[in-house]
């Protein structure tokens, strides 16, 4: 009789490590540890500093962790008469409006040069393309925004950037990979262009959707170049632009045009740390839970999704 024979299988958990291996973890770990405090630090650094009055500053220049607590920047910063709670609102209202137009207009965009069957592809996607080589220039543009009236205007923010090629090809080669099937069908059922893309193509991108708005949302977010060019209304400045303002500047006339409160006089050094808390920590807030979007639109376009 053959006897059979039983292949006894070590289970995993008992695989053991090699020297080698074991330095390396250890490294490792350490390594992280390291990268993370020097991540850390500076985030912290700013956060005691704007609570912390100037006489511990200077005799504790590398604290972390203030003996007393003075909140009398944040009370500036956030007070009834302060422009950053306005400027908070016109970079919340630019960040969501601009997102939403963005998008609507870059998906149209890259709809149509992602179509194979469309004569004039070629021309358009040449001249996507250009506009990220070259531009007209910084003077013209604000020349022409001003012929347009946008000086002073909200909508500066929005229409002259509302599509950004690279954001639209990106789009563009998502959309060429869905199957070719899925027009044909809805085209036989007899369905407009409008019909396809809205009922159709952009269900099947929500992640590609959802990667592009949020380049564009973190991009709103953290602009103030064109406050600067456009805006000589504090009113409609955005929260970036006073944030560069406090820090740039020597006083704090900028953030508060004139104080109710005379007792609420705070160093310009912890107004300019409170301004870095406040204006930050929205955005850090919301960024772990879209990380993962970033990760997935360095993919886009290269993997069928």
């Amino acid at each position: 009789m053959k006897t059979a024979t039983v292949i006894q299988r070590k289970p995993q958990g008992l695989i053991r490590e090699s020297p080698g291996e074991k330095v390396f973890n250890v490294f490792n770990v350490l390594l992280m540890l390291v990268m993370c405090a020097l991540f850390l630090y500076p985030l912290l650094y700013v956060l005691s500093r704007s609570v912390m009055s100037d006489a511990e500053r200077v005799a504790r220049p590398l604290a972390l962790i203030p003996h007393t607590y003075d909140w009398s920047g944040y009370k500036m910063v956030l007070s009834s008469n302060s422009n950053l709670l306005n400027s908070y609102w016109v970079t919340i209202k630019r960040t969501v409006v601009g997102t939403l137009i963005n998008l609507l207009m870059t998906s149209m965009m890259a709809y149509v040069i992602s179509r194979r069957q469309y004569s004039l592809k070629k021309g358009f996607t040449f001249l996507l393309a250009f506009t990220m080589w070259f531009d007209g220039g910084l003077i013209p543009t604000y020349l022409l925004n001003q012929s347009l009236g946008m000086v002073n205007n909200f909508w500066v923010y929005i229409i002259p950037a509302a599509i950004s090629p690279w954001n639209c090809f990106i789009l563009r080669n998502f959309f060429a990979t869905l199957p070719d099937s899925l027009e044909e069908s809805a085209r036989i059922d007899g369905a407009s262009e409008a019909v396809i893309l809205f009922r159709i193509i952009l269900p099947l991108s929500k992640a590609a959707l959802a990667t592009v708005g949020l380049f564009y949302a973190v991009g709103h977010w953290n602009a103030w170049f064109d406050s600067m060019l456009y805006m000589t209304n504090n009113r409609l400045w955005s929260l970036q632009y006073i944030l560069r303002q406090i820090i740039a500047s020597a006083n704090t006339s900028d953030l508060v045009a004139a104080s109710t409160d005379a007792s609420i006089n705070p160093p310009t050094e912890m107004v300019r740390m409170a301004c870095t808390v406040v204006a930050t920590v929205p955005i850090l807030c919301v960024y772990p839970f879209l990380q993962k979007y970033f990760v997935k639109g360095m993919l886009i376009g290269s993997v069928k999704g």
